[in-house]
């Protein structure tokens, strides 16, 4: 690929993201935006909104730019949990891992590449991106030696900076334990395969397993039962509420009296009536059988949940399995319905299905691979040769389509892994990884913009949002304006961050032109990812950074990967130096990975009994205990409460905010110091919230929705 062609990506990509921005800007002013880029804060919040007009609001400005960069990391450890934290730290270790990995590489080991060779250089623009790779360096070159050291020092750059985040990560961890004194999950176990009896129900006999066992720890249980008639009774009850709810627009949950028509007097309207029977839809139906082999048992102390976790309760591990309980709100109550003894053949099978996905995904990376490389592209496809000699169309085809199609490919099959090539034995691995990297370089440098920069404007630009709060006001008038609060997504965000850093690892000293786009990339998502965490998403799920492992070994492989790719090339260039002292590098890099795991790691997958142990004297002697043993059977409902349910919906229309860009958090304004940087107008209306309460709430339960919680 020619640098022009590189350049000409680039270019649509910067103008992609700067208009995407600036658009941004524009966007999160206008108050019936609010509910798409303030969710979090109009949730968490309670401000009110103010629709003014001022030209201000129509104007670009970097105010949310200064705002996420000055937010401390104890301001979004008290707003957003440690999970974001932590999150954000992967960032920032990738910023300074890759700010020295530049600093080296285009100082040493680009010049190196480029006058590899002694041959008459073209100007800049016109070059092959192969000129910048280790592949233009000649054979035997005595010049290997700088790749070898620029090794090293990213090397130990990493494995230094990837050692102090563990340790201060690991203290942050201790840290959230010892802080979350109250959590529920603390006192309880999840117990999962039942043994059946027909004699008693799975309630009974789990009562009768503790009491025996565990008399003096043991305290209550909470069983797990079908989750299809539990969900139908609540969509049942849920249908009706927003069927009662919609017959008037003011409706209320209230009684309310009005005039009759007919005698004059006082008649109830808008009022709910508890009806004497459920009907046949549920007659005859038995609790006991909706049971399912699988319970939360709650114990005195976080201590004895411990131990009933990590000990085996019978001699056939197939059954009594324990686990400690996940948060309350983590639980997927579907998944508890599934037979233990089919979780082994699932887990099989969730195997060979990414593995078919891999294999599939092979065809469009083997097609994008052909557009990358203009000779290949005009032999396999010779009626486009005419069109191929347009320099613009040229350049654009093989800089920024092989990017945006793999992307498209992205969205329709799940990307577990690129296998770019196939191995004839494992003695080949180094070297034909060696020929295959740099000769993809300019692909994935470009893949960087359209992956990269152009995905974090449209993350902050929240597309499908705006689209669904548009057509909600335009087109299908919906006066309600109801939304659901957005989750970080840290499952499809935490991947991309980590093959970005094994892009950016693997072509360092290989071709480390890539190197200042992948910077530029990391700089923005610290900001961009900073901004989102802040205003858009809630907090749910809280792991206590228990995926930071996952990225420290992710990391150790990117630099192993990366290690015995420089080992293959030195072998191609014949460098018998260079590759000698490779070698120990791997070995030390796999000592480095074995001490941390050994160190560090067991803080991320177990709870330390002497810190639990010294928790649960500080509640005795607070007196708490008893308080907390109340809450433990009420927590684990799978009949959700009203406040658990509501908490994940806001309405736009019942919470108001100041109009943004006006007023200033140096003018004293609470609001504005909250919203940083927002105008308020006090001619703004204030609306009530009409809405219900949920279905689901303990007045408006059904009399079996009451006898499963008291089953229960």
């Amino acid at each position: 690929m020619e640098i022009s062609a590189l350049l000409t990506s680039a270019g649509i990509n910067i103008s992609i993201c700067i208009v995407l921005l600036s658009l941004y800007s524009i966007l999160r002013k206008q108050p019936a935006n609010y509910c798409v880029y303030f969710g979090r804060r109009l949730v968490c919040g309670g401000a009110r909104r103010y629709d003014p007009f001022w030209y201000e609001r129509f104007v670009p400005s970097p105010s949310w730019l200064v705002k996420a960069w000055e937010t401390s990391e104890d301001e979004l450890l008290a707003a957003a949990g440690l999970d974001a934290v932590v999150f954000l730290r992967m960032v920032i270790f990738s910023i300074r891992i890759f700010f020295i990995t530049a600093v080296v590489c285009i100082a040493f080991v680009l010049p190196v590449n480029y006058y590899g060779q002694p041959k008459v250089h073209k100007e800049i623009h016109l070059e092959s991106s192969e000129v910048f790779t280790i592949e233009n360096l000649k054979e035997g070159s005595k010049w290997l030696w700088v790749h070898c050291l620029a090794l090293y020092i990213i090397t130990s750059a990493a494995c230094l900076l990837l050692y102090f985040e563990y340790r201060t990560i690991a203290k942050m961890r201790l840290g959230h334990i010892t802080g979350s004194a109250s959590k529920p999950s603390q006192f309880t176990v999840l117990i999962r395969a039942i043994p059946w009896s027909p004699d008693q129900s799975y309630s009974d006999t789990l009562s009768k397993y503790f009491t025996n066992y565990y008399s003096s720890s043991y305290v209550s249980h909470q069983m797990v039962y079908h989750n299809g008639i539990i969900q139908r009774l609540l969509l049942d009850a849920e249908r009706m509420c927003q069927s009662l709810k919609h017959v008037a627009p003011e409706i209320n949950c209230k009684p309310s009296l009005t005039p009759c028509t007919f005698c004059g007097g006082l008649t109830a309207t808008n009022s709910f009536h508890i009806l004497s029977n459920e009907g046949d839809s549920v007659k005859g139906m038995e609790i006991g059988e909706q049971e399912r082999p699988a319970a939360f048992v709650f114990f005195k102390t976080r201590y004895d949940a411990l131990v009933v976790s990590e000990v085996l309760q019978s001699s056939n591990p197939m059954l009594w399995v324990t686990d400690l309980a996940p948060e309350p709100h983590d639980v997927y109550w579907r998944n508890l319905n599934i037979p233990y003894r089919q979780l082994w053949i699932r887990r099989i099978a969730t195997l060979v299905g990414a593995v078919a996905f891999m294999f599939v995904f092979l065809i469009p990376v083997t097609f994008i691979q052909g557009l990358t490389q203009l000779q290949q592209l005009s032999h396999a496809f010779p009626f486009l040769r005419g069109i191929l000699k347009e320099k613009f169309i040229n350049q654009v085809i093989t800089g920024y389509l092989p990017s945006v199609i793999l992307i498209l490919f992205f969205y329709a099959v799940p990307p577990l892994m690129m296998q770019l090539n196939v191995f004839s034995s494992v003695r080949d691995i180094p070297a034909q990884l060696a020929r295959a990297v740099p000769t993809q370089a300019g692909f994935f440098t470009t893949y960087c913009f359209t992956s990269g920069w152009a995905s974090l404007a449209c993350e902050i630009m929240q597309p499908m949002a705006l689209i669904w709060n548009l057509v909600a006001k335009a087109v299908s008038k919906n006066k309600d304006e109801s939304y659901e609060t957005l989750r970080f997504p840290y499952h499809t965000e935490i991947p991309r961050l980590l093959l970005f850093g094994l892009l950016g690892f693997t072509n360092s000293v290989i071709a480390p032109l890539i190197l200042p786009f992948l910077l530029i990339y990391f700089f923005l998502a610290y900001l961009i990812y900073k901004n989102q965490i802040l205003n858009v998403y809630i907090t749910k799920y809280e792991s206590g950074g228990q995926y930071w492992p996952i990225f420290h070994n992710t990391t150790i492989f990117s630099l192993l990967l990366t290690q015995i790719i420089a080992l293959g090339f030195f072998g191609l260039k014949l460098s018998t130096v260079a590759s000698g002292f490779t070698i120990p590098l791997i070995l030390l890099t796999l000592l480095f990975s074995e001490y941390c795991r050994h160190r560090f790691a067991p803080i991320f997958h177990k709870h330390p009994a002497q810190v639990l142990l010294d928790m649960d004297k500080a509640d005795e002697m607070a007196g708490k205990m008893e308080e907390l043993h109340k809450k433990l059977h009420n927590v684990y409902s799978q009949i959700p409460l009203h406040s658990q349910k509501s908490s994940s919906k806001g309405e736009c229309s019942t919470q108001e905010l100041p109009d943004p860009e006006k007023l200033k958090p140096e003018e004293g304004d609470a609001i504005a110091k909250e919203l940083w940087g927002y105008q308020g107008n006090e001619s703004g209306q204030e609306h009530e919230d009409k809405s219900c309460p949920s279905a689901s709430s303990p007045e408006h339960r059904t009399p079996t929705m009451i006898e499963l919680h008291k089953r229960s």
